[in-house]
């Protein structure tokens, strides 16, 4: 947890690596999750590499794995995720993978084309049986009364009782059967009707079962046709508009005996079929049982393999090409874990001279490590959706696990609101482990999810906070007695029965004696939640409140910023910005602080209504002057807030000009002429030891002269630097006025919060009791329903969103900007197990 308040220190280093031991190498480190390599061929060609080969094999795989999962889900199985990971297959393995893989993808295009054909098959004889059967009806003796008459007519008049065509009749009769899509009969029928001019008799009639669509797999109920027809040329035109309508057209034999023998002889084909087809399909389920079974291991483990070998490609050879070069970023205390990562990849490739791992110094800004776990990665990424953090500079995440959830709460302050949202975040919590919560797919309950840690602590200020305000679903709990008597103050008072006849409300005097016994013992006292002032003693409460914890807050943020300085060997910062900065705050809010508690101490009930008013001083402040009708709160007020004032004017052209002074003076200084003198500029120091000028592997010796924090190449833009500083001293110095303002929003939200609540009591619940007169509990059923859903969608959805983006912005506005850069990148270490660091 070291690295939570500072990222962990991190180096340059540079793997040596066998040949022979490569892959085995790379594996282990993968597994381990240490280490994020750099590209040592940023200008060679992805297809130009050295594994490339290699690369593509594993893409080839890949595409039939792909293959393979799409028949698994043709068939409607879903590969099972792999029950454990594999380690990266070494080469003899990942060809007896390949091999296997490609001989069961073979397979299967076998059995499935097989299949296919088979289904065809059995698909096209049934279609003939049916267009037999369905053909005897018509050409077969008359059926018996009763059955009904499928054949339909094309028009009024049928052509073959024409009485000008008996002459004909003795002419031989044709046939043409088939079958044809549903959607297409009626357009078949006019067509056939419009070309053959009504020399042909037409009967159509529904199949008896659905079949399969070849074409589009949906199942239909196709329509059968016989066509009864005169003349060659007339057969010519059906069977070529049959063609072009799509019909499946069958031979219809002449003699009913043939028929009769047709189908018989189809009967037993599609029984033999049927037996084949049954086979085939056993077969197939074998084949996919092992696709099943393996395909998740294999895939995994070429998915780790091309990793590894993507890895390998953005190593260098040495001269002798026996040795690959790597270059990584690696944690400082992980590099005796590298080590053994290298040591166990030579064992395992058998290799004879082991790898090594060497630290390499340099000039760049290596990147951010900051190790996390299930608690605190939630409010890390809250801080590094601002920005990652710049190297070793401090972390505001661990603050931010007390400060955020307490600002949520002052937002958000109700006991019964904050207990649903702690008693949500709770069962996820509990629950955490449950894969129907992990794997999700619903986008904002994951956020949820990820966040529940974060909801849970908001859940829990927000209780403390709702007790501190006294609210329960906006109504006051009595948990001690209150310390306002009215028998005491009807008793000891002239209250008259004429002024209580004429004053419908009445007013608690605390001067009088026994009224008013001390403060109530933990948070506002409830009988305040019945006076008609309520609002503006709360408003009073939460603006001040609002102040107070804001400049505290900015105050912290301020202080952190001491750790930096004392971290990167920048102490001259600590008089010419921090001493500045922390007087500037101070003397003008700081003092506003002092004045909000020195008035709550000074003036009690007595005296209360002759007390001055505190922003009127504030204001007098500023223009050194001073207000006859506004007392002063204590002796000698005026020179001291003209001095705060003096000193706060004075600290602002030592912030905007002490750090470009100094830094333009130390380059002046003739130390800094001779050659290799180290340079104290300001700015961030080497941060690695014995750093020097940049020697990467891949760092041409232009780069190195040209580029970077060695004391001679460096020159300092004085301008550059004062234009910088101008702008850190404005955005600070009016940052201090609008970010104390900014804090009021604790006061607008807390108080629209309360006020949601009251309305939504009032105008569901108190109207539900009040218009049952407290009887009727049914019908009170579907009232507090409705006064659930108003609360969890409003109140808790709603405004706990609310409440949570101002508090995120007061966190990365209001607090961050005083210590915090930001401008740093994570270290992405190379490692096959998602989540490496956490």
């Amino acid at each position: 947890m070291g690295s939570l308040f500072r990222s962990e220190e991190v180096c340059l280093a540079q793997l040596f690596l066998q040949s022979a031991s490569a892959y085995s190498c790379i594996s282990e480190l993968g597994e381990r999750g240490l280490l994020e390599f750099r590209d040592l061929n940023p200008k060679v060609s992805p297809f130009q590499r050295r594994f490339v080969g290699e690369v593509r094999r594993c893409e080839e795989m890949e595409k039939t794995f792909t293959f393979l999962q799409q028949e698994l889900r043709g068939a409607g199985r879903v590969p099972a995720p792999c029950p454990e990971s594999p380690r990266a297959p070494v080469a003899r393995e990942a060809l007896r993978v390949q091999e296997q893989s490609e001989q069961l993808a073979q397979e299967l295009r076998e059995v499935t084309r097989n299949r296919a054909s088979l289904r065809g098959r059995l698909r096209d004889l049934r279609q003939y049986l049916h267009v037999l059967r369905e053909g005897q009806r018509f050409t077969s003796l008359p059926a018996p009364l009763g059955s009904p008459q499928r054949p339909r007519a094309l028009s009024e008049r049928e052509p073959i009782l024409d009485p000008s065509l008996h002459q004909h009749l003795e002419r031989k009769i044709n046939f043409v059967a088939g079958v044809i899509h549903p959607w297409r009969v009626t357009a078949f029928e006019r067509l056939l009707w419009r070309a053959c001019r009504g020399y042909l008799v037409a009967s159509f009639v529904e199949m008896p079962e659905p079949m399969e669509d070849p074409a589009t797999g949906e199942s239909i109920t196709w329509v059968i046709f016989l066509i009864s027809y005169w003349g060659e040329q007339i057969g010519q035109k059906i069977r070529k508009i049959s063609d072009c309508f799509h019909c499946q057209v069958y031979p219809y034999p002449e003699s009913e005996a043939s028929r009769t023998e047709t189908i018989t002889g189809l009967h037993s084909q599609i029984q033999d079929l049927s037996v084949v087809l049954e086979e085939t399909e056993q077969y197939l389920a074998q084949v996919l049982d092992k696709v099943a079974l393996a395909l998740p291991t294999w895939r995994v483990q070429v998915q780790k393999m091309k990793a590894i070998y993507l890895v390998l490609n953005q190593c260098s050879f040495d001269v002798t090409e026996k040795c690959l070069i790597a270059e990584v970023w690696c944690p400082v205390r992980d590099l005796t874990q590298v080590q053994d990562a290298l040591r166990q990849g030579s064992y395992q490739s058998g290799s004879s001279v082991e790898c090594f791992v060497q630290r390499v110094p340099t000039s760049e800004s290596p990147p951010t490590l900051i190790r996390t776990n299930k608690f605190t990665a939630g409010f890390q990424s809250i801080v590094d959706a601002y920005g990652v953090a710049s190297y070793q500079e401090v972390n505001p995440a661990p603050y931010a696990i007390i400060t955020f959830p307490f600002i949520f709460a002052i937002m958000f302050g109700d006991v019964g609101h904050g207990l649903l949202m702690f008693l949500f975040a709770l069962w996820m919590v509990l629950y955490e482990d449950s894969p129907r919560l992990r794997q999700g797919t619903n986008e904002i309950w994951l956020m949820f999810f990820e966040g529940r840690y974060l909801i849970l602590l908001m859940g829990a200020f927000s209780v403390y906070t709702g007790f501190i305000y006294n609210e329960c679903f906006s109504k006051a709990t009595a948990i001690f007695p209150s310390a306002w008597s009215v028998a005491t103050m009807a008793n000891h008072s002239s209250w008259s029965s004429a002024y209580l006849a004429t004053h419908p409300s009445l007013t608690l005097d605390p001067n009088v004696t026994g009224v008013f016994r001390g403060p109530y013992p933990f948070g506002i006292d409830p009988i305040w939640s019945l006076a008609t002032n309520h609002l503006n003693f709360l408003n009073s409460f939460k603006m001040k409140m609002s102040v107070v914890l804001g400049i505290v807050h900015m105050g912290f943020g301020v202080i952190l910023g001491v750790f930096n300085h004392l971290h990167f060997q920048q102490r001259y910062r600590l008089v010419l910005e921090f001493l500045p900065e922390m007087i500037f705050l101070l003397a003008l809010f700081g003092y506003l602080v002092f004045l909000i508690f020195y008035k709550w101490i000074k003036f009690s009930a007595a005296d209360s209504r002759v007390a001055p008013s505190i922003l009127i001083h504030f204001i007098d402040m500023f223009l050194f002057t001073s207000n006859a009708d506004n007392r002063p709160l204590y002796p000698g007020q005026v020179p001291v807030q003209t001095v705060l004032v003096v000193l706060a004017l004075a600290s602002v052209p030592i912030l905007l000009l002490g750090t470009p002074l100094y830094q333009w003076c130390r380059q002046q200084a003739p130390r800094m002429v001779r050659l290799g003198a180290p340079v104290a500029t300001g700015e961030q120091e080497p941060l690695l030891e014995g750093q020097e000028a940049g020697n990467s592997v891949n760092a041409t010796k232009e780069d190195v002269e040209s580029g970077g924090h060695s004391p001679d190449a460096k020159h300092l833009d004085f301008a550059e630097i004062f234009m910088h500083q101008a702008i850190h001293t404005i955005e600070y110095c009016l940052g201090c006025v609008s970010n104390t303002a900014s804090y009021l929003r604790l006061w607008a939200l807390s108080l629209a919060h309360a006020q949601l609540s009251e309305v939504l009591w009032t105008m569901v619940m108190r109207n539900g009791f009040v218009g049952l007169s407290y009887v009727g509990g049914v019908v009170l059923v579907p009232v507090f329903a409705a006064f659930a859903v108003l609360t969890v969608a409003i109140l808790l959805v709603m405004e706990g969103l609310s409440a949570f983006l101002h508090a995120l912005r007061l966190h990365w506005v209001e607090f961050q900007n005083k210590f915090y850069v930001g401008a740093g990148y994570k270290l992405c270490p190379f490692a096959f197990a998602p989540d490496a660091w956490e």
